[in-house]
């Protein structure tokens, strides 16, 4: 599996510090999600990352850290989850390779970003994964059970486009960096939705803040 073969440890320790020490067996389709990445980034400039073990930690331990989250919110349910602004298939790949139950797709507007991720979901056997190429407020809604993005946009904008994709009583998550304040408090003033919960992500190998936050819509409004 090339180089990136050489990081298998570090992904098990990875998966032990997560308490996904179950995930193991996911190994192989992990580390080769990380090799179709490196491969296509040759060529079709999908990330600003190039360096494998910046990849490794950066998009794979990063995206890895909201898995055992979500899974406990959803209780080996069913689930549909749309990742907007998927661009190589983070976190939405991720999750499907570690939930091969879930439904994920993974949308961007960028047609060689949805090639890519079409292309690896082939090579890695995952049927659970597909990629939708367009703009998100232009697409039918996927009422979807968990809608998820990772550094996509401000909070006001992912509601503003994405909320629309939530099916009845479905979730939405932003992946952040540092607790976003100011957009925190933006979203409370915006209008109808809020943060409901905040949670900090212990990202294996990086030093840098991550946190996920639960957006909900505020107590007096009803989903439109």
């Amino acid at each position: 599996m090339s180089g990136f073969s050489t990081f298998r440890g570090r992904l098990l320790d990875a998966l032990g510090e997560l308490g996904m020490a179950a995930d193991a067996g996911h190994a192989d389709a992990l580390l080769g999600y990380l090799e179709q990445l490196q491969r296509w980034n040759r060529a079709y400039n999908l990330t600003a990352i190039r360096n494998p073990e910046d990849m490794l930690v950066q998009h794979l331990f990063d995206s890895l850290a909201v898995v055992p989250v979500l899974r406990a919110r959803r209780a080996d349910r069913d689930t549909r989850v749309a990742d907007m602004g998927s661009g190589a298939g983070l976190p939405g790949i991720i999750l499907g390779i570690c939930e091969p139950g879930w439904q994920v797709t993974c949308v961007d507007a960028v047609g060689k970003k949805t090639a890519f991720v079409r292309q690896a979901a082939g090579v890695l056997g995952l049927a659970n994964v597909q990629a939708l190429h367009g703009r998100i407020e232009a697409l039918e809604s996927l009422q979807a059970d968990l809608v998820i993005s990772r550094a996509f946009a401000s909070l006001v904008d992912f509601v503003g486009i994405a909320a629309r994709h939530l099916a009845p009583e479905g979730v939405m998550w932003a992946m952040k960096g540092q607790y976003p304040h100011d957009e925190c408090r933006a979203l409370e003033d915006s209008g109808d939705w809020t943060v409901k919960s905040h949670i900090e992500l212990r990202v294996p190998g990086m030093s840098a803040q991550r946190c996920l936050l639960e957006l909900g819509l505020k107590e007096s409004h009803d989903r439109r």
